[in-house]
């Protein structure tokens, strides 16, 4: 265990209780649970790491979905553990509360950029890094969201280690300031730490609140209403993104200095 290498080819076993050759070369990685059983179920796959910190299933097409858990420190590890597999793509399927009137619940956003407010990243790249995803992966998913019948939005998403702010007005103030279209926990770490480790990475979002406002905060019952109405379709668009970029898509090279 003496490289990085060593480690993650036995990490991401250990953490996902799925062998090495399991894993697809398109992955779809999110923080919630009942997406791995939703695909699951929909491919009749089986489901690795239930007695594990990850789950991961992958279909019979190559592609797999991992649930990582919460946060900017998982979404950093499990984007270093996949670098044991060298994805080609990696799409992340998450939720987000929307900081603009014109973002409202039920809308998609594919981030352009994100602020790097969760510190995690500062470990991987100098803090004037950008977190950016793979254009070329963004574009096919864009034309998936189209495909589907569907708006999207564009925009920079503000990356947060804090679950619980929506009473904070000094930290709302300051999202006023720097004018994000939304914010989640796990954007920026994925762009950057993916960047650091060359793995072409991407962001589809769904709006699943709008914090700003005390009747806009997320609760049991708003995030249930939310999960039975769009996360189908969420899932689905992704699905369908990463099963056919490898095929339609255009390649996408990372570049070294």
């Amino acid at each position: 265990m003496l490289t990085k290498e060593d480690i993650v080819k036995n990490w991401l076993p250990r953490y996902t209780g799925a062998p090495l050759q399991e894993f697809g070369e398109y992955i779809l990685v999110t923080n919630f649970s009942n997406y791995v059983t939703k695909f699951a179920s929909q491919f009749n796959s089986k489901v690795f790491g239930l007695d594990r910190a990850m789950q991961m299933t992958t279909n019979a097409d190559g592609l797999s979905i991992i649930n990582y858990g919460i946060g900017s420190a998982n979404a950093a590890m499990v984007m270093d553990l996949l670098t044991a597999v060298r994805p080609k793509g990696v799409l992340f399927l998450g939720k987000c509360g929307g900081l603009r009137h014109s973002t409202d619940i039920g809308h998609f956003i594919l981030p352009i950029a994100a602020i790097r407010g969760e510190g995690t990243s500062n470990d991987y790249l100098p803090p004037e890094v950008p977190a950016l995803p793979s254009f070329k992966l963004h574009k096919f998913v864009s034309d998936k969201v189209v495909e589907a019948g569907m708006e999207y939005r564009t925009g920079v998403i503000y990356t947060t280690n804090r679950r619980v702010w929506e009473h904070d007005q000094a930290f709302k103030e300051k999202l006023r300031l720097l004018r994000p279209i939304a914010i989640d926990m796990e954007t920026a770490t994925i762009f950057a730490v993916g960047h650091a480790n060359e793995i072409p990475r991407g962001a589809l979002l769904l709006v699943s609140d709008v914090p700003m406002t005390p009747e806009g905060v997320k609760t049991e019952e708003s995030d249930k209403k939310v999960t039975s109405q769009y996360v189908d379709l969420h899932l689905e668009i992704g699905i369908k993104a990463m099963t056919e970029i490898g095929a339609k898509g255009e390649k996408i090279k990372h570049f070294t200095f």
